[in-house]
């Protein structure tokens, strides 16, 4: 039988496994899969589709009776091409009380937590289930975690899901939903000198990058309402990412894409931000097609991930609040697989260690502190299920 190994010792296993996004995770799950049979509790392991080395895993400890807990992370991380780390990203290191490494705050330092958890309820022998789920491509639309709750039917049905995301051990029950697309203008190349008599891909989609600042620009002069008052910025925005384009300083650009997303506040639909962008969508490429019929906008959809809105009766949030202590409302602007799980009929509610203010970054980290405080949550977690 393998030891069993600490929070911290979990931890930096899972950090020196380099599970960027567009990297396979599979050795990360294998070396999850054998340690916990090694420790009695059957995995059960599940391929993305298509692609096999991307997996997904789940696991059940405790009684086949319904009403368990579900707890809840991603194993894939972002890249750390072009930062600047002080350290080997993909090796922990401890410097002045912090854990550093990629992924240590978002989100490994709890998928370590929920691991050393469910081993811990093995020889507990909780009377309540305790379940573990960690999907992949978390990073790029949390859309791996739909495949896994679907999976996750040949478990018993728990009831409540807590979603680890960095929230400094805060009960998180509301974030806004994300709407994303890629869109690629077709244009029609001219000498620059006869301009008007050709379409310009970058120009013209200079125009939908406006239309997007002009969005922002009204939705923040609006007094906010409901939900949406209750987060930072108060409102639904657009945010235009990655672009590419053009040939050469004296051709009218044949080609030019870019990510456009929308952040969606709880109350608000995300069908209405594709109506308006598609309305837009329409109108440009009408007058783009009156100079060259040859012209026209593609629009690709990526990902659609519901806004996670609070509920009555969530009996997540009470047990996560009853462990923590923590009474406060917290809502946040980034988005988590909550929603997908709230859409599922779980009940749900986001805690985790850490700071989202370091994810993301270089010299990424998880403190002591937090750490501390996570495997208190779980020490708790496991006695309330006993």
């Amino acid at each position: 039988m393998p030891d069993r190994l600490s929070p911290r010792a979990i931890l930096e296993r899972l950090v020196g496994f380099p599970t960027v996004s567009n990297q396979p995770n599979r050795a990360l799950i294998d070396w999850v899969a054998d340690y916990l049979s090694g420790h009695g509790i059957t995995p059960q392991v599940i391929d993305k589709p298509g692609a096999p080395g991307w997996k997904a895993l789940f696991a059940h400890v405790g009684p086949q009776t319904p009403g368990g807990v579900v707890l809840s992370g991603h194993t894939d991380v972002v890249p750390v091409e072009g930062q600047a780390w002080s350290s080997d990203p993909f090796e922990m290191v401890e410097r002045d009380g912090r854990l550093y490494g990629r992924g240590a705050c978002d989100m490994k330092g709890f998928d370590a937590l929920a691991i050393w958890a469910l081993v811990e309820a093995q020889y507990a022998g909780v009377s309540r289930p305790l379940q573990l789920a960690l999907s992949y491509d978390e990073e790029i639309g949390c859309t791996g975690v739909i495949d896994l709750i679907d999976a996750m039917a040949e478990l018993t049905r728990a009831s409540d899901v807590i979603v680890g995301e960095p929230t400094m051990m805060k009960v998180v029950t509301g974030h806004k939903g994300g709407l994303s697309f890629w869109v690629h203008f077709h244009g029609f190349e001219v000498h620059s000198s006869i301009l008007h008599t050709g379409v310009s891909a970058i120009m013209w989609g200079a125009k939908l990058i406006e239309w997007a600042n002009q969005m922002n620009d009204a939705a923040a002069r609006r007094v906010p309402a409901g939900m949406a008052a209750s987060f930072d910025p108060p409102y639904t925005n657009v945010h235009v990412g990655p672009i590419s384009g053009g040939t050469a300083h004296n051709i009218t650009a044949k080609d030019c894409s870019f990510g456009l997303g929308f952040r969606v506040v709880p109350g608000e639909t995300l069908d209405q931000y594709r109506d308006d962008l598609m309305r837009e969508v329409k109108a440009l490429e009408a007058q783009m097609k009156a100079v060259r019929e040859e012209a026209w906008i593609e629009v690709t959809e990526r990902f659609t991930l519901p806004p996670f809105a609070p509920v009555q009766d969530n009996t997540a949030e009470g047990l996560a609040r009853r462990l923590t202590g923590d009474n406060s409302d917290n809502f946040v602007s980034y988005a988590t697989e909550a929603s997908h799980f709230q859409t599922a009929g779980y009940k749900v509610a986001v805690c985790g260690p850490g700071s989202i203010g370091v994810a993301h970054q270089p010299d990424e980290y998880l403190s002591l502190s937090q750490l501390q405080a996570g495997e208190q949550f779980m020490r708790d977690l496991v006695a309330d299920l006993s």
